[in-house]
């Protein structure tokens, strides 16, 4: 098959009159009632195609939205679409539908950006009583200006998260393994980091470890909202005797942070001195 613009292809008095769908290939002779139409500028076998294949081939360029241009294959020629008249109703009909069909998008990303709003606001909010205790918290939200509440409350959540992505860790550890290679003496004070920088037995190492590794999304989210619990629980576990709510939270949140800091260094230590000895072991089955 080929597909040629009328203003370029030759004219020749030999041309086969007959007229070939080049959808489903059939001619004059197997359709004698079908409808045929030339919608492009193409001659040869591409210039005619049955009324109801073109008709199929426009709905799946369409998918159901009769505003899509829809062109020809094989020179991008615009298809002369034409909608029966259906009246004034209809217009506007049409016209609503395609509105709503632009807004719906815009309204939704509206409705879940409120919602993620109100869910920061509430959560600013449990989180103030939280910290507070329940009277001290009720008493500063009930007196605080709505406006300062309604701009206040939702960054609680966002300085949470934006916290959480603090990699301190990996700071605190590469200072401690520099210092380690300056110092040797500390491998005796740390015990964590004697292996740090021995080859392995078979004298390999392995320099690709790294100490960062990726952020997990949802597991940054779950750690900066449950800061404010696990802070209110150290708190309450182990400084039952300050004067306050908000010291007894805050110090049970310094120590939540540093024990946990600390467990994560001496893990990511170990894993990297596992990774850095590692070696691949020959195949028993090989020579077998």
């Amino acid at each position: 098959n080929y597909c040629v613009p009328s203003d370029v292809a030759p004219h020749s008095s030999g041309e086969d009159i007959r007229r070939y769908c080049w959808v489903c290939y059939a001619s004059d002779d197997e359709d004698l009632t079908a409808s045929w139409v030339k919608p492009c500028l193409c001659r040869g076998t591409t210039k005619w195609i049955h009324q109801t294949c073109l008709q199929r081939w426009v709905d799946e360029k369409q998918k159901g939205n009769s505003t899509v241009k829809v062109n020809c294959p094989q020179w991008g020629f615009q298809y002369i679409i034409h909608f029966p008249n259906m009246g004034q109703l209809m217009m506007f009909l049409d016209c609503m539908n395609a509105f709503i069909y632009r807004v719906c998008p815009f309204v939704a990303s509206g409705v879940v950006i409120g919602s993620c709003y109100w869910v920061a606001v509430t959560y600013g909010a449990i989180t103030v009583m939280q910290v507070l205790g329940y009277h001290e918290g009720m008493a500063l939200l009930e007196s605080a200006d709505p406006l300062v509440l309604l701009v206040g409350l939702p960054t609680i959540p966002v300085f949470l998260i934006l916290g959480k992505m603090v990699r301190w860790e990996d700071k605190v550890l590469r200072l401690l393994r520099a210092s380690v290679r300056k110092l040797p003496f500390l491998r005796y004070i740390l015990p964590g980091f004697r292996g740090d920088g021995e080859s392995s037995t078979e004298g390999t190492t392995s320099t690709t470890a790294v100490i960062s590794d990726p952020i997990n999304a949802t597991r940054v989210l779950c750690g900066a909202l449950s800061l404010p619990t696990f802070s209110t629980i150290t708190g309450r576990a182990f400084f039952p005797s300050c004067s306050t709510t908000l010291n007894q939270t805050l110090l049970g949140g310094l120590a939540f942070l540093l024990v946990k800091g600390l467990f994560k260094v001496y893990y990511k230590q170990q894993y990297l001195v596992i990774q850095s000895n590692r070696i691949v072991k020959d195949n028993p089955l090989h020579d077998a």
